[in-house]
């Protein structure tokens, strides 16, 4: 069992290699999509979801910088937390059914 979990472990890290990020907001659109890479990341253990967090946070910081309303760039930041780790979840269970 334990070898069948690294192995989906294993699928998940090689699907999320390229996880592209893009904000919800019209000032994100505008600069473009973020990737956060996670090819070197265990997305199973706490240390991986960890780095995770962080480079979404990094890229959600860079995606919504132009915007100067605090509440807008709360919101636009939220958006792309939100879009990443749908992204991963999508990614991790489609890696779990092969």
């Amino acid at each position: 069992m334990k070898n069948f979990a690294a192995r989906v472990a294993g699928l998940a890290t090689l699907a999320l290699a390229a996880l592209p990020i893009a904000a919800l907001s019209t000032a994100a659109h505008a600069q473009g999509a973020e990737r956060v890479h996670v090819a070197d990341l265990n997305l199973a253990s706490a240390a991986g979801k960890a780095t995770f967090e962080q480079r979404v946070d990094s890229a959600a910081r860079h995606l919504c910088r132009d915007e100067r309303r605090l509440e807008v760039n709360a919101a636009c930041q939220a958006a792309v937390r939100s879009e990443a780790n749908e992204k991963a979840s999508a990614n991790m269970q489609m890696a779990s059914r092969i």
